[in-house]
């Protein structure tokens, strides 16, 4: 117990006695230094004393897939703030290659006695992994909010940025400046955002050869290595289901002597964080980030609050964002 609190004084900041204080319940202590107390023992793996375990109910997982996108710390930022408005503090809980799984997150995070979850981004986008964790969180009737697509039967609500409309934006915008041999730059084939673009661009050319649709990883090399072939086989247009997929997609272009956007034009997916300041600036499709974060911590609110909502989709409007790196398709 005298190591507990001494760990957890200097953690804060504060006194032995008043951490004692706030363990005890007792007055003399500002609400600021108690939650601080709280959080404190909530991040050194303590377990709160039984009269204070209902201030985790204030507690949301934020479920992040990386950080290297700049959409997904974008998403953090909204979401993290309308979570705070409402008195909710957001336990960001970030995936990295080798390291903490979804699964693993979602174990801690039911540990922690969490009242909900958001998911900017997972494994329920994709169609072969890993599912069983979210149906324990079903079991266990915890709210739940995905961001943007995800596989059928899950069963909870979700806030989506329409990627059939962003695709035909795009596909529409390429189009009227004469490109005819557009691609497709996806993600992997189980990805249900990038099974949707696909279901889209198919819809709206007609007719789509499947060698102009390459498949990646989503990353900057991604996008060049997908790129790579589908210059090789004469496009002169290319949709990419994100930016870094189309930053990789300029790179390969440049590489191969093609000029951007005179010879090859490029379209990105998200209008995240500084791609009005690449060379050329990127065209791109902008995902409505702060009306898609604070409608989910909308649903969540809700659900918290015992309201019934629908397992369904709330689907938000894609924007084309028009800069340099599209133009007039070339001449042959």
């Amino acid at each position: 117990m005298t190591r507990r609190l001494a760990e957890v004084a200097k953690k804060v900041g504060v006194s032995e006695a008043t951490v004692s204080r706030v363990l005890n319940g007792k007055p003399g202590v500002s609400a600021a230094t108690r939650q601080a107390v709280l959080s404190a023992l909530d991040v050194l793996g303590y377990e709160r004393p039984t009269q204070l375990r209902g201030d985790r109910a204030r507690l949301v997982g934020l479920v992040l897939p990386e950080l290297q996108n700049p959409i997904f710390p974008a998403f953090a930022e909204v979401i993290g703030g309308a979570l705070a408005q409402l008195g909710l503090t957001p336990v960001l809980c970030t995936q990295t290659k080798g390291g903490v799984s979804e699964a693993d997150y979602v174990a801690l995070l039911l540990q922690q006695q969490v009242s909900g979850v958001v998911f900017a981004g997972g494994l329920y986008a994709q169609a072969d992994a890993p599912h069983d964790h979210y149906r324990l969180l079903a079991e266990r009737n915890i709210p739940v909010v995905l961001v943007n697509a995800a596989i059928e039967h899950l069963g909870f609500p979700a806030v989506s940025c329409d990627d059939a409309v962003a695709v035909e934006q795009a596909w529409r915008h390429l189009a009227s400046l004469g490109h005819e041999r557009i691609g497709l730059v996806l993600g992997p084939g189980d990805h249900m955002p990038s099974a949707r673009k696909l279901t889209a661009a198919r819809a709206v050319a007609g007719h789509l050869p499947d060698e102009f649709v390459a498949r990646a990883i989503f990353s900057i090399e991604g996008g060049h290595a997908a790129a790579s072939r589908l210059i090789d086989r004469g496009v002169t247009g290319i949709i990419c289901a994100s930016d870094p997929l189309a930053l990789g997609a300029i790179r390969a272009a440049r590489r191969k002597g093609f000029g951007v956007p005179s010879q090859v034009s490029v379209v990105g997916y998200d209008d995240s964080a500084f791609m009005n300041c690449t060379e050329p600036p990127l065209t791109t499709v902008r995902q409505p980030i702060e009306a898609m974060g604070r409608a989910a911590v909308e649903v969540l609110n809700a659900q918290i609050g015992g309201v019934a909502v629908p397992s369904e989709e709330l689907l938000f409007e894609p924007e084309l964002v028009v800069r340099g790196s599209t133009a007039q398709a070339p001449r042959d």
